[in-house]
């Protein structure tokens, strides 16, 4: 209350109201402000805002033209890719037939090799078993005819009887020696 007693005690404007000159200049400066903002700063920020979105869409579009190019490259890739899985699953396929062929045939090699190993070792075999029955023939031979000279006390000196002698004598052994196997074989 005493602030309205003191209020109507002084006859003069509220102090929240300027003086009405101040209040002209105000609005005019104001005015003024505002069109030399609205001719001269307004159109420089419309410039620049302008160019920036332009800038971004700009961007944006190189951004989804890298990204399809991305896309395919990378569908591309893929593809590449499952031709060179195709392509060495062909040739781990090819390798294996390779090899496959290679076994059989080291194989059918090492076969022919062993035959002609065992061929070889028969031919050789019976190569020594006949050298060794000669060889054998012919000290038996000699010990049977000096045995026989010995027992009789002549010397069987005469070549032709001697070696008849023995091979009858060997022929014997050799028949005996034949049933003697047959009658095992047969057991």
């Amino acid at each position: 209350m005493a602030l309205a007693a003191t209020l109507a005690a002084e006859d003069r404007e509220p102090p929240i109201l300027p003086p009405i000159p101040e209040l002209v200049i105000g609005v005019l400066a104001f005015f003024i402000v505002l069109v030399f903002l609205g001719k001269k700063l307004l159109p420089n920020i419309n410039k620049v805002l302008d160019e920036r979105r332009e800038a971004i869409e700009g961007g944006m579009e190189k951004a989804e033209a890298a990204q399809a190019e991305a896309q395919q490259v990378l569908e591309d890739y893929r593809a590449q890719l499952a031709d060179a899985r195709h392509e060495a699953a062909r040739m781990r396929q090819e390798a294996q037939e390779q090899g496959v062929a290679v076994i059989a045939e080291m194989r059918s090699e090492g076969q022919r090799q062993r035959e002609e190993i065992i061929a070889a070792g028969h031919t050789q075999v019976e190569a020594d078993r006949k050298s060794a029955a000669a060889s054998l023939r012919q000290d038996v031979g000699k010990l049977a005819s000096d045995l026989a000279g010995r027992i009789v006390r002549e010397s069987l000196a005469d070549g032709a009887r001697q070696s008849r002698t023995i091979d009858r004598f060997l022929d014997e052994l050799e028949a005996k020696a034949a049933d003697a196997t047959k009658a095992e074989v047969t057991r």
